[in-house]
């Protein structure tokens, strides 16, 4: 099984994945986190081009190339041999941030992104995307707190409430993949609420 963790910056993906990865491996489940960009070595060099502050001169083309560079390195080098071996396998960020950031965000064609998302995953989909969900300022704040700033996360308050509305319409038109979650909560409560999602989607394929 194959679930991304998707969601504006700040929404806290990073701590639910390991939370969801911890409770899964107590129940006896093989798991695996990964995370996007990265998740590879030749992916870590890509990400740390993407995110440099200092890279403010990167054009739009360059980003979106990078991103699909290290995605196409990730599924197949980690994602897709994880999966054979019978893994749960947990992504922080996959395909779907690429349509809301370059896409939404920057307002990019999306018809051609998701070719390109095509192209670098060989049409790989997760089986469940959990989007945390939370106002564009409460995210950016939070990072700003945690002192975890990057390139991206310097883009406008306005780019990253472009981003937000993105992905809640990229949920309601795929509700059968999409699950969002109320991310503007205790750490607890939203995994409570990621744990319930994930049980139902697990025992809906035990019985498929």
């Amino acid at each position: 099984m194959f679930i991304t963790f998707e969601g504006p910056d700040g929404s806290g993906k990073s701590t639910q994945m390991k939370l969801l990865a911890d409770y899964l491996a107590g129940r006896g489940f093989p798991v695996s986190t990964t995370r996007e960009p990265g998740g590879t070595p030749i992916g870590d060099q890509i990400r740390q081009v993407l995110l440099d502050p200092a890279n403010r001169a990167m054009h739009a083309r360059t980003e979106i190339l990078l991103f699909i560079a290290s995605r196409a390195q990730h599924t197949e080098e980690v994602i897709r041999p994880r999966l054979r071996a019978g893994e749960i396998v947990l992504c922080d960020r996959y395909r779907d941030s690429t349509v809301a950031y370059q896409g939404y965000g920057q307002g990019v064609d999306r018809l051609m992104l998701e070719s390109f998302n095509d192209f670098a995953t060989g049409g790989l989909l997760p089986d469940l995307t959990l989007l945390l969900d939370l106002p564009a300022e409460i995210g950016l704040e939070r990072r700003s707190r945690a002192g975890d700033w990057n390139r991206l996360d310097a883009l406008t308050v306005a780019f990253h409430q472009r981003v937000r509305d993105g992905y809640l319409q990229l949920a309601a038109a795929h509700p059968e993949r999409w699950a969002v979650i109320d991310a503007d909560r205790e750490a607890g409560a939203v995994a409570d609420h990621v744990r319930q999602v994930v049980e139902i989607r697990l025992a809906t394929r035990k019985t498929a």
